[in-house]
């Protein structure tokens, strides 16, 4: 299956998850995503594996597991062609307890602290959280169309199909470089027999519950609107990120 139909689907079997967790749970819902500083090619296999256990160890430690009911947590790797570093990090779903907007929030410095702790770290990394809101109603065909859009522009003579999610590339231009072999070469040796995405918890369950099928197999299933806002605007979000690798473009 093409990269962007995979991207699709997750969102969409996320999509069907959320609507089962607040049918069963009635959980608030958040988004965070966990970050470290770039690095070389040689240190990214052993980075993403410590951030691995770091989530883990994060996901374990009480003010957390106390506030948490599970997760879906995503890796995505981009690029800085710039300075040819990698930038791993973490889009992450959680479904909270009813009370964690009150006794239990966690605000955005303290996520930091935590995910700096977890990751035995010596610098303050970027972590970013917001709480997912909701929304009344999805345009699927437009989301679709800009998905497809998006990874069909990042074409190269080089693709990295193997990795189980999205198969979007970071190569630069259309020639076979020393650059970029030696890109497909860290990532095939960072990523290889890992699984990019991973759920926890209570998606986990629902995950099981709804014998939801591999993102590589079979074709996409037709995405249709839900009155449930939330995961509505799960789905919305999630159809853009970018699971796996992808380029990194440079902002002012």
């Amino acid at each position: 299956m093409c990269a962007w139909r995979r991207s699709l689907k997750i969102a969409y079997h996320n999509k069907l998850i959320v609507e089962e967790a607040n049918r069963q749970y009635k959980p608030a819902w958040i988004f965070l995503t966990l970050t470290v500083k770039n690095v070389d090619g040689d240190d990214l296999k052993q980075t993403i594996s410590d951030m691995m256990k770091g989530f883990n160890r994060l996901m374990k430690y009480k003010k957390v597991d106390s506030a948490v009911r599970g997760y879906f947590r995503a890796l995505e790797i981009t690029k800085n062609h710039e300075e040819n570093t990698y930038h791993p990090h973490f889009h992450v779903l959680i479904p909270v307890r009813t009370n964690y907007f009150g006794k239990n929030y966690i605000n955005q410095k303290e996520w930091t602290s935590l995910w700096k702790r977890a990751m035995k770290l010596d610098y303050r990394p970027i972590v970013h959280v917001q709480r997912v809101k909701g929304k009344k109603g999805i345009d699927a065909e437009a989301i679709e169309k800009e998905v497809r859009e998006a990874i069909e522009e990042q074409k190269a003579i080089l693709e990295i199909s193997k990795y189980p999610v999205k198969d979007t590339d970071v190569i630069r231009g259309n020639e076979v470089t020393e650059e970029n072999l030696d890109t497909v070469y860290y990532l095939d040796d960072a990523l290889s027999a890992r699984r990019l995405i991973g759920y926890g918890g209570i998606l986990k369950e629902i995950h099981k519950e709804l014998n939801l099928t591999d993102p590589e197999d079979g074709d996409l299933i037709r995405i249709e609107e839900d009155d449930d806002e939330v995961a509505n605007e799960t789905f919305e979000v999630m159809a853009y990120w970018h699971v796996g690798i992808k380029n990194y473009i440079l902002c002012d």
